[in-house]
C-alpha cells in the first residue's frame, strides 16, 4: 500500500515558551520602575505557555460545569461541579495573586503588576477569570462596610484557594461573585425588584430572582436589592456562620456562547440573609468602584484576547508555505499581521496604563483617578468592541485550520464579545462616559491635559485631538454620537499613549492608518511605507525563549 499521509507544511503547536516574552507588556513595567516584578512575570509566562498549563484550559473547556440543585435523597444542595483542571486553574491564579491581593500588596505598582499577570495568564482560560476578577473587584466595595471589610478582606486578599463549602470566615481564603443583574433590566440594575427587609440583629432578608450570577459557588456575594431607604448593596455568604446553607437557590446555569469553564446561573433569593454595604439607597454609588475594576479587567482580558489571536496569526504565518514562499514573506499576509499587531499593541498599552492609574490613583492622586475614571469607560467601550472583530481576523489567518476546535481559535472567537456585553453592553459604556463628563466637566479637561501633553510630537496625532475637542460642541446631539465620539477619545488616548511610550514604527502605523485615515474597512489595509518587519517581529511569539 502506497503512503499518503505523508505530513508536512503544518505549523508546530506553539507551546513550551515564554508568553510573558510580549515587549508592551515589558517595557509597561520597565517604564513605570516595576522592574523587580520582571522574574517573576516570566515564570508566569513560562508556564503559561507550557503543554501543562494549556491542557488544563482544554479540559476545563470541554468538560463544562454542572448544576447539583439536589442530593439522592432529595435535600436541596445547590452545588456547581468542576472539572479538577478547573480548580487547577483557581489555585495557580490565587496563588499568583490575580485576585484580590494587589488590595494588601505595599507595592506601589502592585496593580499594574497584578494586570500584567493577568495578562499573561489570561491566554489559557478565561473563564476561571471571572470569579478572580470579581473577587478583585469587591474589595473596594466592600470598604464601604469597614466592620465587614476588616473582617472579610484579609481572606479575599489571601492567596489559598479553597473551593470547600464552609462559613467563610473559617476559611484560609475566599472568592467573590456578584449577583446584580434581572431579567426586566439587564444593565439599568435601579429596575432591580428584589428585596430587603432589614432585621432586628442589623442583617437583612433578600428575596427576588437574579439572571445572571457567575461564579456562585463563590463564597461571598454583593447583590443589589431594594431597601426601604431604596437600592441598596449587600454582602451575601453562600454558606452563613452557623454551617447551614443560605437560601440561595440556583434555578439554571445559562448555557452561552463562550466561557465555557465558566458558571453563570440564574438564582432564586428566598429570605437570604445578607448584611448592608454602605448605605441604604446608595447602592450604585457604593458599586461604583467595582464597576471601575470590572472595566480594568474587561480591557485587560479583550487586550489579551488580541495578543493570543495576533501571535497564533503569525506563528502560523512562519511555519505555513502557500503559492512558493511562507505566508510571513507574502507582502498581503504582512500587512494583515502588522495590522493586527497595531492593534493588538495599542490595546495592551491602554490597559496596562489603566493599571498603573490604579495604582496612583490608589495612592491619593486626585488628577490620576479622575483621568483614570473617564479613560475606564472610554477603553472599556473601544477595546472591547474591537475584540470580536481582530479575533475573526486572526482566526482566518490560520484559514481552515484556524476554524477547527483543536487550534483553539474558535474559542477565542467565541468569547471575545463577553467582554463587551459585560458590566455593560457599548451603549451603555458610551453613554456612561457622556454622564461622567456632564457629572464631573473637569474629567474632561484632565482628559484633554492628558493628550495635550504629547501636542506638537505628530501633527496626525495632533489634528485628531483637535477635531476631537470640537466634537463636544454640539451638544443637542451629542448622546446620537456617543459611540463616535467615545470612539475618537479612545483612539486619541491610544495614539496619544503609542507616540509617548510605544515603538516608533507601531506609532508610525496607528496614527497614518487609525487617526490620519490611510485605512480601509479591513485589517489589513495599511498603507505602503510602514515598517511591517518591526511590527510582526515584536508580536512573534519566541519558541524556545
Amino acid at each position: 500500500m502506497s503512503a499518503t499521509h505523508e505530513v508536512f507544511n503544518q505549523v508546530p503547536p506553539l507551546t513550551d515558551f515564554d508568553a510573558a516574552y510580549y515587549p508592551p507588556i515589558l517595557e509597561a513595567l520597565q517604564r513605570e520602575g516595576a522592574h523587580d516584578a520582571l522574574d517573576e512575570l516570566h515564570d508566569v509566562g513560562r508556564l503559561a505557555g507550557s503543554e501543562e498549563a494549556q491542557r488544563w484550559g482544554d479540559l476545563a473547556e470541554a468538560h463544562p460545569p454542572v448544576l447539583r440543585t439536589h442530593d439522592r435523597y432529595g435535600h436541596r444542595i445547590d452545588e456547581v461541579e468542576y472539572d479538577p483542571s478547573y480548580h487547577r486553574l483557581m489555585t495557580t491564579a490565587v496563588e499568583m495573586g490575580l485576585h484580590g491581593s494587589p488590595w494588601a500588596d505595599p507595592n506601589p505598582h502592585a496593580h499594574l503588576i497584578r494586570a500584567a499577570k493577568m495578562a499573561v495568564w489570561g491566554q489559557v482560560d478565561a473563564g476561571h477569570g471571572c470569579p478572580i476578577s470579581m473577587t478583585y473587584a469587591v474589595v473596594p466595595a466592600l470598604r464601604h462596610n469597614p466592620e465587614l471589610a476588616a473582617r472579610y478582606e484579609p481572606l479575599l486578599t489571601s492567596r489559598v484557594y479553597d473551593p470547600a463549602s464552609r462559613p467563610p470566615l473559617t476559611k484560609a481564603g475566599l472568592t467573590a461573585g456578584m449577583s446584580m443583574t434581572e431579567k426586566q433590566g439587564g444593565s439599568d440594575v435601579r429596575a432591580g425588584t428584589t428585596r430587603a427587609v432589614p432585621q432586628s440583629d442589623s442583617s437583612y432578608l433578600l428575596t427576588g430572582h437574579k439572571w445572571f450570577t457567575s461564579a456562585p459557588m463563590s463564597d461571598v456575594f454583593l447583590v443589589l436589592a431594594q431597601a426601604p431607604g431604596g437600592l441598596s448593596c449587600f454582602l451575601l455568604p453562600r454558606v452563613l456562620p452557623d454551617g447551614t446553607r443560605n437560601r440561595m437557590h440556583l434555578q439554571r446555569l445559562k448555557d452561552k456562547l463562550g466561557n465555557h469553564s465558566n458558571a453563570s446561573s440564574e438564582v432564586e433569593y428566598d429570605e437570604a440573609v445578607a448584611w448592608l454595604v454602605g448605605e441604604e439607597g446608595r447602592g450604585v454609588r457604593t458599586i461604583i468602584e467595582m464597576v471601575n475594576m470590572t472595566r480594568l479587567d474587561c480591557t485587560i482580558g479583550s487586550a489579551t484576547g488580541m495578543r493570543v489571536g495576533t501571535a497564533q496569526a503569525a506563528h502560523h504565518a512562519v511555519h505555513r508555505s502557500a503559492f512558493g514562499a511562507h505566508l510571513v514573506d507574502q507582502p498581503l499576509m504582512r500587512n494583515v499581521l502588522a495590522d493586527l499587531a497595531v492593534e493588538s499593541e495599542a490595546s495592551t498599552t491602554v490597559a496596562l496604563w489603566l493599571a498603573a492609574l490604579t495604582d496612583r490613583a490608589a495612592a491619593g492622586d486626585e488628577q490620576a483617578t479622575m483621568l483614570r475614571r473617564i479613560s475606564l469607560s472610554v477603553s472599556k467601550y473601544f477595546v472591547c468592541k474591537r475584540g470580536p472583530i481582530h479575533a475573526a481576523e486572526a482566526l482566518e489567518c490560520l484559514g481552515g485550520n484556524g476554524y477547527v476546535e483543536e487550534s483553539r481559535m474558535p474559542r477565542l472567537y467565541r468569547e471575545a464579545p463577553l467582554l463587551s456585553v459585560w458590566e455593560g453592553s457599548g451603549n451603555v459604556a458610551a453613554i456612561d462616559t457622556l454622564r461622567a463628563v456632564a457629572k464631573q466637566p473637569e474629567s474632561l479637561q484632565v482628559f484633554f491635559d492628558d493628550l495635550d501633553s504629547t501636542a506638537g510630537v505628530d501633527p496626525r496625532l495632533d489634528a485628531a485631538v483637535a477635531e476631537l475637542k470640537s466634537s463636544f460642541g454640539d451638544l443637542d446631539t451629542l448622546q446620537h454620537r456617543a459611540r463616535r465620539v467615545v470612539g475618537d477619545m479612545a483612539l486619541a488616548l491610544q495614539g496619544s499613549l503609542l507616540v509617548r511610550h510605544g515603538h516608533p514604527a507601531v506609532a508610525d502605523a496607528f496614527c497614518v492608518s487609525r487617526l490620519s485615515g490611510d485605512w480601509g474597512t479591513v485589517f489589513g489595509t495599511l498603507p505602503a511605507g510602514v515598517d511591517t518587519a518591526a511590527i510582526i517581529d515584536r508580536a512573534t511569539p519566541k519558541v524556545g525563549s
